[in-house]
């Protein structure tokens, strides 16, 4: 699913990856030791310069549409002390937890993202999305469905939390459900490539650039002119901030030499 397109399955339905992890799992010979796991988009080595950088480990993640990525397993090996992981799929969360029965500091939980009423409100530091709301955006209920995701998003978030999402989507296709959803005060962007693309990035001298590369939009919220991507099917960071409710300011404290929302 890359480049922002979408195709004919609704992967907004429980039934579309119930069936897709099923079938996954009886390949693998089934159980929680024999989970396939499966890495959307970018790994917890890419990512963690950004979000070591942004979220200490006394964070409390929310890890949207977690599916059976090693993502969540991976910030715990790291230091974070607590990843609440939901996913609409029941078959994948009962898959991960017989896989992470022995690590507390991981629940899973099956819940659809557009209602996550059994969570009360600003109880998370952060929400990490890796790929789910591109789900939505190709669901049947798309934007309707994204909008409801979105929302809880910014209802369960403290003031001052971050919103990180990974996607395909460019500004032009996500920043006005951003908006829609309160996160117009601070969005910073970042650009990162696929992994495969990753790899060339690493051996070509020609290529020595970050790896992950900050953007600055321009003031109608569009890529600049000179912005180039050398890899097409490029993965687009959006680190949304929640607005201090007191103030209506983005409130960002230091805590050990790392920057992250206040709690």
């Amino acid at each position: 699913m890359g480049g922002g397109e979408c195709r004919t399955n609704d992967y907004g339905a429980a039934a579309y990856w119930d069936a897709r992890y099923s079938s996954s799992s009886s390949s693998s010979g089934g159980g929680g030791g024999g989970v396939e796991f499966f890495e959307w988009y970018q790994t917890y080595e890419a990512l963690r310069p950004l979000l070591r950088a942004r979220l200490p480990t006394s964070s409390r993640v929310l890890m949207l549409g977690c599916g059976n990525s090693l993502l969540s397993e991976d910030m715990v090996k790291d230091g974070y002390e607590e990843v609440v992981n939901v996913d609409i799929s029941s078959v994948v969360i009962e898959q991960m937890r017989e896989k992470h029965v022995d690590i507390p500091q991981l629940t899973y939980f099956q819940m659809d993202a557009r209602d996550m009423s059994y969570f009360g409100d600003e109880t998370f530091d952060c929400v990490l999305d890796k790929g789910t709301l591109d789900a939505m955006m190709c669901g049947d209920d798309a934007p309707l469905g994204a909008s409801k995701m979105l929302a809880e998003v910014a209802r369960l978030l403290r003031p001052g939390g971050i919103y990180m999402l990974i996607t395909y989507g460019t500004p032009k296709e996500r920043l006005q459900l951003l908006y829609q959803a309160g996160f117009h005060r601070k969005i910073e962007l970042y650009i990162m490539p696929t992994p495969g693309y990753q790899s060339k990035w690493s051996k070509n001298a020609s290529l020595a650039q970050p790896i992950i590369q900050e953007v600055s939009l321009t003031e109608d919220g569009q890529l600049p002119p000179d912005c180039v991507l050398k890899d097409p099917e490029s993965h687009f960071i959006y680190v949304c901030q929640k607005s201090d409710a007191a103030n209506g300011t983005n409130s960002v404290v230091a805590n050990e030499g790392e920057t992250t929302a206040s709690k």
